[in-house]
This record gives C-alpha cells, sequence and structure tokens, in this order.
C-alpha cells in the first residue's frame, strides 16, 4: 500500500478493537529461519518442482498444492490481514498468519532484499515495487492454475504489466484504487476539488502526506494540468526539466508539512488529535477516522489521481509455499475479496465479489467502482517504477534511484 487511490470509500463499519488488532499484527516481528532447511523444505512443499529462480518458466512451477506447513510470514500493507478473513483460513488450512506491515513500497523492497525472501513467504506489493521486485530476482513465478477464481478477475488484472513479464506470471493481483484527498470538513472550507488544497499556505503545519518518493508522481499529475507548457504526459515518465520541477513544488510544500506519514495510522492519529486538517491518503484511512466519527471526508481531485494495483507475490526462497498458495487462492475468492475491498475502502479483482459487497453493506459494489466499465480503471495513473525509457523510443527520462535522491534531498 503504498501511497493509493481507490484505496477508496468510507463506510466500513470497523469494531472498535480492530485498530488495536493493527497495531498488535504490526508490531510482530518474525523470527529468523534456519537456512539448511531452505532447499528440502521448498521441494517438499511443491510437490518436488521447484520455482526457486524468479526466472522460472510455466515448465517448472509447481501443479498442485501440497500440505501446509503451518506458517505463513507476509509483508503487508496496514489492513490486509484483518482477523475478519484471516482467523477463518488459519481455521480451514492450519496456517498461522505472522504480518509485519509495511510503510511503503520501498520498504517492502527494502524488507525482501535484506534477506526477507527468506524470512517472508510472501508481499502484497503495489505496482511501483512489483517489477524491481522481480527484476531483483526476489520473488518467483506463480501458477495461476492454481489459483481456481484468477479466471474471474477483471481481464485487466489478470496478466497487467506490473506483475507479468513475457506471459509469466510473478503473481496474483488482489485489489485496486486511487490515491485521495483527505479533508477535515469543519476546517477545510469551502470544500476542496483540486489537489492545489495540499499546496495552500493557508493550511500551513496542517497537511500531511506520504513518504514516499513515488509522492513525485502526485505532483507531476497536478502539475500536468496546471502547468501543460511542462509536457507531462505521464507521471512516471519524467525527464529531468519534468522532475526537478515536480520537486521544486514538493520544495515549496516541504515548510507546510506537518508530517510526512508511514503508516496509515499515522495519518490516523494525525487526524484525530487534531494536528492535521488537510492530506493525500487511502480511504482506509477515511473509512477508519468516519467509524471514529472523526469529521472527515475524501475525494479524487478534479485533476485525476494515481493509484495502485497490488499484488500478492511469492518469495524465491519462500519457505511456507504451500500456506502462500492456500492464502493466494483464499483471498481471491469472492466473498473474501468483497470483505477486503469493504474493510479496507478499495476495488476487488474478482469480478464476482459484486453481489458479495451488496450483501454485506448495500450499494457498496457501485460505490467502490467493482462494476464500473473499464474506461474507470483506465483513467487512474497506476503507479510503475520510473525507469530511463520514456515510451515513446526515448531513454532520457529519470529512473527510480534519481527520484529517490530528490526526495530525499527535497525533504532534507
Amino acid at each position: 500500500m503504498r501511497t493509493g487511490s481507490p484505496r477508496s470509500s468510507a463506510a466500513a463499519r470497523r469494531v472498535a478493537g480492530r485498530r488495536a488488532a493493527d497495531r498488535r499484527a504490526q508490531a510482530r516481528r518474525i523470527a529468523p529461519f534456519v537456512l539448511a532447511a531452505l532447499v528440502s523444505s521448498f521441494l517438499v512443499a511443491c510437490g518436488g518442482s521447484s520455482s526457486s529462480s524468479s526466472g522460472a518458466s510455466a515448465s517448472n512451477l509447481p501443479t498442485k498444492i501440497g500440505k501446509g506447513e503451518g506458517t505463513l510470514n507476509v509483508i503487508a500493507w496496514e489492513g490486509y490481514t484483518q482477523p475478519q478473513w484471516v482467523k477463518p483460513f488459519e481455521q480451514q488450512t492450519g496456517c498461522q498468519v505472522n504480518a509485519k506491515y509495511a510503510g511503503s513500497s520501498d520498504e517492502m523492497v527494502t524488507l525482501m532484499r535484506q534477506g526477507g525472501d527468506s524470512q517472508y513467504d510472501l508481499v502484497s506489493a503495489s505496482g511501483d515495487a512489483s517489477l524491481r521486485l522481480i527484476r531483483g530476482h526476489d520473488v518467483t513465478a506463480v501458477n495461476v492454475n492454481l489459483i481456481p477464481d484468477w479466471k474471474n478477475f477483471i481481464p485487466q488484472l489478470q496478466s497487467p504489466p506490473h506483475n507479468t513479464v513475457n506471459g509469466v506470471h510473478y503473481g496474483i493481483s488482489l485489489q485496486w484504487g486511487p490515491n485521495t484527498l483527505l479533508y477535515n470538513i469543519h476546517k477545510v472550507t469551502p470544500a476542496p476539488t483540486s489537489w492545489s488544497t495540499i499546496y495552500n499556505s493557508k493550511y500551513r503545519g496542517e497537511i500531511t502526506v506520504p513518504d514516499n518518493p513515488i509522492q513525485i508522481a502526485d505532483a507531476a499529475l497536478y502539475l500536468s494540468k496546471t502547468n501543460p507548457s511542462l509536457g507531462i504526459t505521464n507521471p512516471y515518465e519524467l525527464t529531468m526539466p519534468q522532475l526537478d520541477a515536480a520537486v521544486s513544488l514538493l520544495k515549496q510544500q516541504r515548510p507546510m508539512i506537518v508530517k510526512y506519514w508511514a503508516l496509515a495510522s499515522d495519518e490516523i492519529d494525525l487526524f484525530k488529535n487534531g494536528n492535521a486538517v488537510v492530506g493525500a491518503s487511502w480511504p482506509y484511512q477515511t473509512n477508519t477516522l468516519q467509524t471514529a466519527h472523526v469529521p472527515v471526508k475524501d475525494l479524487i481531485p478534479q485533476e485525476g489521481a494515481t493509484g495502485w494495483a497490488d499484488t500478492w507475490m511469492l518469495a524465491t526462497h519462500a519457505k511456507h509455499p504451500n500456506c502462500a498458495y492456500m492464502w493466494m487462492k483464499w483471498v481471491s475468492t469472492p466473498k473474501v475479496q468483497a470483505q477486503q475491498a469493504i474493510s479496507f475502502g478499495e476495488t476487488p479483482a474478482n469480478k464476482l465479489a459484486c453481489s458479495y459487497m451488496d450483501q454485506i453493506q448495500k450499494g457498496s459494489c457501485a460505490q467502490y467502482h467493482a462494476n464500473a466499465p473499464a474506461s474507470y480503471f483506465n483513467s487512474i495513473r497506476f503507479w510503475q517504477t520510473p525507469t530511463s525509457d520514456c515510451g515513446n523510443g526515448k531513454t532520457d527520462c529519470t529512473d527510480y534511484n534519481v527520484w529517490q535522491q530528490k526526495w530525499t534531498e527535497m525533504k532534507g
């Protein structure tokens, strides 16, 4: 998660104890494992077939899901491992879920690269991290045929470019949505319609945005509408002058920021305490705050929004691949997709989740755009990893390393 977008919607009626459960899950730390058991456990788990190389092809992927190993260690966005769907999974499979919440895509990549691909089994990567994990051989190919509901996903998320390379699937799509503008309805008046609100000195010291280099894309998207002379057509494909313009806007915003938030719960606390009145957010925060009776709303501003499409990706050296496949199978089912969509405020990948959503919360299918036409999905500028390839035959765009450097300098 990412900064995300229709990580949207309000109206998830979350019980008061859920925040505490989130914090307990966040505090978990997964113990290191014995390296010597890696190879043998992986081969047994996959029924003798190995997909330990991220260059795996369809010919050496597992053909069935074996017996669960009893444990599943995941890196997840906050709110992605709620008891509502975790406990039934544990009861049915015997796989105990241990979750480590990450506050950004960068943190997910770092965790996976610092030996995490043997410490964790799955990671819920967004589009700005998934290709980095694939190229870094941190995740391995998966057999989508072992996930029956994959065939019920919307076409755009069956083989999307952020998790499918040369026809090889490196994960199972999950949920998607846009990044939203969150505001306190009593403190931000009139109601905002533009992203300009988070750059407005009127709210100096009361603005919060994600601590994430991909936030540069949000600034670039805003500039593409408000300063067309820059020639920005894709907020993730920026030449150096375009990148500098986006970073300059963020530097102007810097003194107005009360805090750059890492975890969703950080932003929730800022709005609860009255320290922030407006910010870039996910619908998850809106849902949680409204349930706690904090007077907030969110919207997609007139300039549009960036967004995320998340993928459960299997670690190259996962020690519990059977439990991992069981989890991917479980969270792909319509009912669980519906539960997560309403709880978090995002849109499911599974088309069949719609009826379950309306059973849980009347009208939620349409509210979360789960039945929207392809044009809605295509209107969101989903996260992608910036590269030097500008998509127009030129290679003078800035890659993610430059974005990270610029973000660090800007905050400095």
